[in-house]
C-alpha cells in the first residue's frame, strides 16, 4: 500500500505476523465519511454529558433560558473541551483498531523538525495579520464578541486557566487528530487527493464553529487549508497540532488584551 502522497511520509506498514495476515487498510471516501460521524458523535456525547451536568446541577429544567447560560459559561465550555478529547481518541482509536492499522501511524503523528514548526508558525502569523487589516479595513471587530464574553464567564468562575488550557492545548489536540489527522488520511487517498483533503477537511472543521458569524468562518476555513497544507507538507498532525495551539493562544491572548480595553 502505498502513502497518501507518494513522497516521504512512511506508508502503513504490513502486520508481519504471519504470512497470509492481511495489511492494514486505510478507510476511503466512505468509511473516512462514516467513520468521521461515529467520531464527531462521540465529540458531541463526551461534549453534551458536561452540558447536562450542570443543567441538573442548576436544577433550572430545561427552558432556553438556562440551556443558554449553561452553555454560555465559561467554566461549562472548559470542560466540555476536555470531555470531548477522551471521547474522540477512543472513536478514532477504534476506527484504527478495525483497520488493523497503527493509530500514530494512521494520524500521522510524527514529531516535526523546527524548520516546519517555523515555517509553521511565519506562515499563521501573516495569514492572521491579512485578516486583521482586513477586520480594520470594514471596520469590523477583531475578536468575536463571544470569544469575550466566554473569556469574562471564566475570569468570573475562576477558571480562565483551564480556558487557556482547553482552547490550546485540549481542542487542537481533538480537532487535529480529528480532521487533519484521521479525515485527511482516507480522503487523501482517493479521487479527492490531498487538495481535496484539504478542502473538504477543511469545510468539515469550519462547520464546527458555526458559533461565529460569515466573516470570522471565512478566517477559520482559511487557516484550516493553512493546516492542511501543513499536513500534507510535512506529513506530520502534531505539527498542526501545534500551528493550532500557537493560534488559539494568541486568539486568546488578543481577546483578553481587548477585554482589558
Amino acid at each position: 500500500m502505498t502513502s497518501e502522497t507518494g513522497s516521504a511520509e512512511s506508508p502503513l506498514a504490513p502486520i508481519e505476523a504471519n504470512a497470509s495476515a492481511k495489511p492494514p487498510r486505510v478507510w476511503k471516501f466512505w468509511g473516512t465519511l462514516l467513520w468521521g460521524i461515529v467520531i464527531f458523535v462521540a465529540m458531541f456525547c463526551g461534549q453534551i454529558a458536561v452540558v447536562a451536568f450542570f443543567l441538573m446541577k442548576q436544577g433550572n429544567g430545561l427552558d432556553l433560558g438556562s440551556m443558554k447560560s449553561v452553555m454560555g459559561g465559561g467554566l461549562t465550555i472548559s470542560l466540555s473541551v476536555v470531555a470531548g478529547l477522551p471521547a474522540v481518541l477512543a472513536a478514532i482509536w477504534l476506527a484504527t483498531r478495525v483497520a488493523r492499522a497503527k493509530f500514530a501511524d494512521y494520524l500521522a503523528l510524527h514529531w516535526p523538525g523546527w524548520k516546519a514548526l517555523l515555517v509553521g508558525a511565519i506562515m499563521l502569523g501573516v495569514l492572521i495579520t491579512c485578516w486583521d487589516l482586513l477586520s480594520k479595513a470594514l471596520g469590523r471587530e477583531v475578536a468575536p464578541g463571544f470569544m469575550t464574553d466566554v473569556l469574562k464567564s471564566a475570569q468570573a468562575d475562576g477558571a480562565l486557566w483551564l480556558l487557556v488550557l482547553a482552547f490550546c492545548v485540549g481542542a487542537p489536540v481533538t480537532e487535529e487528530f480529528f480532521v487533519r489527522g484521521f479525515l485527511y488520511r482516507g480522503w487523501s487517498e482517493t479521487f479527492l487527493r490531498p487538495l481535496g483533503a484539504i478542502l473538504l477537511s477543511s469545510l468539515v472543521w469550519t462547520l464546527m464553529h458555526l458559533q461565529y458569524d460569515w466573516f470570522f468562518l471565512g478566517q477559520v476555513f482559511s487557516i484550516g487549508v493553512l493546516l492542511g497544507y501543513l499536513r500534507y507538507r510535512y506529513h506530520s498532525t502534531w505539527l498542526t497540532v501545534v500551528v493550532h495551539g500557537i493560534n488559539n493562544l494568541a486568539a486568546t491572548i488578543q481577546t483578553m488584551w481587548l477585554a482589558s480595553q
